[in-house]
Order: structure tokens, then C-alpha cells, then sequence
């Protein structure tokens, strides 16, 4: 069995995965030439306890984000960032407000909309404003992406079973391969966490290791290397 590693809650090893694959999914979609990583809402609203949406669980895959960044910033390889953020009338609110009102704390110019300073912005990052769970709704990030030829999306962030799996569904529904890092997003709910890289990893993504993930970054410098000569 294929045990896809994960710091919220340890290894996932599920009878669920052989079914799937017994069924003919999981199959793997891979890295495409020209990945980007994109870092979902790693804002302090989501990882500052002291913010009503806020978890501690983010901790650790902040940990294994710092690495993947690291990697991405050397091998040339974008970096988008996404946070969630309403005005202050929450008047772009719409149903997610209504649904989840503590999100009504995500206004713009507070705190809690700033990217967390420990996956700080670098020169020449990208960072979108959405208002929905997916990154692609209501944003530009369709457009950016097919603007640098990107291929690959490598999810890190949180939460796990919100926004970054509609993003990485959203991911391949727009045609984009869709890779999730298991141990680079959280979720407040541990249960909810294994359950949705299952899922995830069955019919919309492909759910890798941080190892995996770098290595796959580290293959792109080294390609576009031997291609300079």
C-alpha cells in the first residue's frame, strides 16, 4: 500500500486507497515542466490562534512550507500566494460571510489578512485577493498562471479540507496538473485533514511527500540547467 505521509495526524494508510486504485483511480498526473507552488492562506487569520479562525495545526506545515519555498526560490520557480479578505462593509462578502461569520474578521488593512511572516513574501511573488474557498473564483489567477506558462500547481497551505481542496480541484478542472503536499497543509480538524488527501489523492490530485515535492522542483532547475548548455 501506498502511505502518503502527514504531519497532522501521522501516515495515511487507509483500505479506502487500495479500493481506489483496485477501481482505476489514483493514478498519477505528475509534474509538468513548469510548476509553481502556491501557498493558500497562510495569512495570520488562519494560523494565529488568537484569530476565531485561527489553528495552531498550521505550525507544522508552515515548517515544511519554508523548505519547499526555499527550493522554488532557487530553481526559479514561481511563488503565488492567495489570502482571503473582504472590505471592511463586507459588502464582497456574499454567502461564504453568512455561512461562516467569523470570516467577517478578514478585513482589509487588519492583521489578519497579512501573510504570515515565517512563508514571507519574496521579490517578485505574487499574492491575489479571493473572497471564496477556490483561488481560482472570482480571481486572476487563471490568467497569471497561463501568462508564465505554468503547468503545475504544487498546493501548500490550509485549510486541508477548505480551500486548498477546491483550489487543487478547481486546479485540475482548469487543466492544470494538480499536486498537493501532504505534510505542507493543515487543517483544524486532523480527521477532516486524512480524510480529504484521500479523497483528493483518488480523483482530483496527485498527494506527495515534501521530499517528493522538492525533488520534483529540484528536476526542473537541473532540466532548464542541461537545456542552458
Amino acid at each position: 500500500m501506498t502511505v502518503t505521509e502527514s504531519s497532522n495526524g501521522g501516515a495515511i494508510a487507509d483500505a479506502t486507497l487500495d479500493d481506489y486504485a483496485a477501481r482505476g483511480m489514483r493514478r498519477r498526473t505528475g509534474f509538468g515542466r513548469n510548476p509553481c507552488v502556491l501557498v493558500i492562506d497562510f495569512q495570520y487569520g488562519m494560523t494565529d490562534p488568537e484569530c476565531p479562525l485561527g489553528s495552531a495545526n498550521q505550525d507544522a506545515p508552515i515548517e515544511v512550507t519554508q523548505r519547499i519555498l526555499a527550493a522554488a526560490r532557487a530553481a526559479g520557480v514561481p511563488v503565488v500566494y492567495t489570502r482571503v479578505a473582504f472590505r471592511e462593509d463586507l459588502a464582497d462578502a456574499g454567502l461564504f460571510v453568512e455561512k461562516v461569520p467569523a470570516l467577517g474578521a478578514l478585513t482589509l488593512g487588519s492583521r489578519w489578512v497579512e501573510i504570515d511572516e515565517r512563508v514571507a513574501m519574496q521579490e517578485g511573488d505574487y499574492l491575489l485577493t479571493k473572497r471564496h474557498s477556490s483561488s481560482f473564483i472570482g480571481t486572476e489567477l487563471q490568467q497569471v498562471l497561463q501568462n508564465r506558462g505554468i503547468d503545475t500547481i504544487i498546493n501548500v497551505g490550509c485549510s486541508t479540507s477548505g480551500c486548498v481542496r477546491q483550489t487543487a480541484v478547481d486546479a485540475q478542472a482548469y487543466g492544470f496538473r494538480s499536486v498537493v503536499v501532504a505534510d505542507a497543509v493543515g487543517d483544524r480538524s486532523p480527521e477532516q485533514h486524512r480524510a480529504n488527501l484521500i479523497d483528493l489523492d483518488g480523483k482530483y490530485a496527485d498527494v506527495v511527500t515534501s521530499e517528493e515535492a522538492i525533488a520534483a522542483i529540484e528536476s526542473v532547475a537541473a532540466a532548464r540547467a542541461e537545456g542552458a548548455r
